[in-house]
């Protein structure tokens, strides 16, 4: 059955089978690839000279990272900005890349746990960030896709009624543009939803990528293929690299996880992975989120093609889950809205503070120059470029209202409550992962398929290529010692106690994690 609808025919019901559903339309899946990054060919900084010395690294070339060096050189520091990889090529580049100040179900549960002020300091944060970046856009020309939409939280459970209009009541209060509304337009049938009006979307690696060309208009130095070891405090920070040092007065660390094992961090975040699809049909006018399977609607335009962009089915990274069906019921429900071919499917690390609050400010209590911006919750968007505005006030001296809320020092009795739940999660992990290894034996592996097995006294990943090549690594990761388990995806080795995932050569892919796998 089709219906006519605003945007275009396609069919009456939006269609999210379970796990281990017969799929009614098979849609075959691409290599993982962003669409972001596809549509947007970057420069080679590979090259560039590394400088011996600045007011201010940053680590990280991220939506946090660039938005805190073009803060700072616009200020007049000298900037130097370290990339392992390449200009939003990372976490900022496989993204839903929405600019919202709707945070899922989020106003009323910081208006309880933290008070209203809290809850309005963090909207008007948001906010914030959204008209800096429709502003900054617009003065220095830079063509990102920047459409203004209306941002939707629905939900088709009538027990989730009452939290959708508490939570339309709490946005409201904290002097968000949000209502609650009984319909939106997308082919199902709901209870109502949260709106907030006129918030945006864009293409995150067209804006970051001018963000970094103006950066170096403005004297600043962006070096990719480089990757930070070690950080010294003392005498004066100073960030040891594979290429050098660079020695600085301030340092930021803007690598989603934070690198370099001091704050604690590892013990404070809470890991998860949301998968993304995309295909050309006919998107719904707004952006929306279904408020129980976080199941997330976009659409975006480039050139003459209209993608549909499908997000969702997270799941903790590392856990044994089958990745590949989670993407297949993407690609099912993306068919809701006229798709026929997936044209990229891509992954997304996100971190969770232990309050839902990002850490943004001083690194750790002793210090006063390194300064960290981590744990956006899923929507780093606009929390990375808030970031960016409240790091830039407090490295040139000044001062963010949102600032206290941020502060990555504070902890309270809840936090205490939640950080015992994450730290069993972890043993969880980490007592599995020896356990699955312990039970298994390598025997042979089809091409494309691997195991984590033990050898001896030791864990083994092992994985065997399409060209037959079998590749060995230690399965035990080199930050805390969990061992990793295979996405069968993106072909990684993922490790589920702090979300540190590696390449089957080794090689680290994101950290907390900053030495490879060894080879078995």
């Amino acid at each position: 059955m089709t219906t006519q609808l605003p945007w275009g025919r396609i069919s009456a019901a939006f269609h999210v089978p379970s796990p281990g559903a017969i799929w009614a339309v098979s849609i075959e899946l691409p290599e993982p690839r962003s669409l972001w990054v596809d549509t947007a060919p970057a420069p080679d900084r590979a090259g560039r000279d590394l400088p011996a010395e600045a007011d201010v690294v940053v680590i990280g070339a991220g939506i946090a990272g660039l938005t805190t060096a073009y803060g700072l050189a616009r200020a007049g520091k000298s900037v130097v900005v370290l990339e392992a990889a390449q200009v939003a090529s990372g976490v900022s580049g496989h993204t839903t890349a929405k600019l919202s100040a709707q945070h899922a179900l989020k106003y009323a549960t910081l208006t309880s746990r933290k008070g209203k002020p809290a809850a309005t300091r963090y909207g008007r944060a948001q906010l914030e960030a959204i008209e800096w970046v429709a502003r900054t856009s617009s003065e220095l020309g830079i063509d990102c896709g920047f459409r203004r939409r209306d941002s939707f939280v629905y939900s088709t459970d009538s027990s989730q009624l009452g939290k959708l209009q508490q939570e339309a009541d709490a946005a409201a209060g904290a002097g968000l543009p949000a209502d609650f509304v009984e319909h939106v337009d997308l082919p199902i049938t709901t209870v109502g939803a949260v709106r907030f009006v006129d918030q945006a979307q864009f293409h995150p690696r067209h804006w970051l990528l001018g963000l970094a060309d103006h950066i170096e208009r403005l004297g600043g130095h962006v070096v990719e293929r480089v990757r930070a070891r070690k950080l010294d405090e003392r005498p004066s920070p100073t960030v040891h690299t594979d290429r050098g040092q660079v020695k600085a007065r301030d340092v930021v660390v803007a690598t989603h996880y934070p690198i370099f094992d001091r704050g604690l961090y590892w013990a404070r975040l809470d890991i998860t992975r949301d998968l993304v699809v995309a295909g050309v049909g006919e998107a719904p006018p707004g952006m929306y989120l279904d408020a129980v399977t976080h199941r997330s609607i976009r659409g975006h335009t480039e050139g003459d093609r209209h993608y549909v962009i499908v997000g969702g089915e997270h799941y903790r990274t590392g856990e044994p889950v089958d990745v590949e069906a989670r993407y297949r019921r993407l690609a099912e429900a993306a068919t809701t809205f006229g798709v026929t071919t997936a044209t990229h499917r891509w992954s997304a690390h996100d971190m969770t503070t232990l309050d839902n609050v990002p850490y943004i400010g001083r690194y750790h209590p002793a210090t006063h120059h390194v300064w960290v911006a981590t744990g956006f919750g899923q929507w780093g968007m606009t929390g990375g470029t808030s970031a960016g505005l409240v790091l830039t006030e407090l490295i040139t001296g000044g001062d963010h209202p949102a600032a206290n809320l941020y502060d990555p020092n504070r902890f309270d009795l809840k936090s205490s409550v939640t950080l015992a739940e994450d730290g069993a999660k972890v043993g969880k992990q980490y007592v599995a992962g020896y356990t699955r290894a312990l039970t298994s034996t390598a025997g042979d592996l089809a091409p494309g398929t691997a195991k984590v097995s033990r050898r001896g006294a030791d864990v083994v990943a092992s994985y065997r290529g399409e060209d037959g090549q079998l590749r060995e690594v230690s399965a035990r990761c080199t930050h805390l010692g969990c061992v990793v388990a295979f996405n069968n995806a993106e072909k990684t080795w993922d490790c589920a106690c702090h979300g540190s995932r590696f390449a089957t050569d080794g090689s680290v892919i994101q950290g907390p994690a900053t030495r490879p796998l060894p080879p078995a």
